[in-house]
C-alpha cells in the first residue's frame, strides 16, 4: 500500500517562506514523477509543480513560477516544495501526488497540509 504524508503546512505572512515535505512509503520511489497540487475553498484544484524520477526535469505552475521550487531525495523517498514570497493567494490546502513514469496519471495522493498566508 503507497502512503505519501505530508508535512510543514502552516501559518505565515505575506511575504514569508514554507517548505512542504512529503514522505512516500514506495519501493521503488526513483520510478516515480512527483507533483504538488493545492486546492482553494470553493476552487478547483490547481497544478502547483512536479518533478521528474531523477529530478532532471520540473515543471511549474504559472501562478508559481519564479517563488516555489521542487526537488527530490530519492534516498529518502521525499519530495520538497520550497515556497517563497508567499501571497495570501497561495493559501489552500497542498497535496503530493505521485505517478509511475509510465503513467499520465497520479494515482497516489497525500492528505493534504494546510497553508495559510495572512497578508
Amino acid at each position: 500500500q503507497v502512503q505519501l504524508v505530508e508535512s510543514g503546512g502552516g501559518l505565515v505572512q505575506a511575504g514569508g517562506s514554507l517548505r512542504l515535505s512529503c514522505t512516500a512509503s514506495i519501493r521503488t520511489f526513483s520510478n516515480y514523477f512527483m507533483g504538488w497540487f493545492r486546492q482553494a475553498p470553493g476552487k478547483e484544484r490547481e497544478f502547483v509543480a512536479a518533478i521528474r524520477w531523477n529530478g532532471g526535469v520540473t515543471d511549474y505552475g504559472d501562478s508559481v513560477k519564479g517563488r516555489f521550487t521542487i526537488s527530490r531525495d530519492n534516498a529518502k523517498n521525499t519530495v520538497y516544495l520550497q515556497m517563497n514570497s508567499l501571497k495570501p493567494e497561495d493559501t489552500a490546502v497542498y497535496y503530493c501526488a505521485a505517478r509511475l513514469y509510465t503513467s499520465n496519471q497520479y494515482l497516489y495522493w497525500g492528505q493534504g497540509t494546510q497553508v495559510t498566508v495572512s497578508s
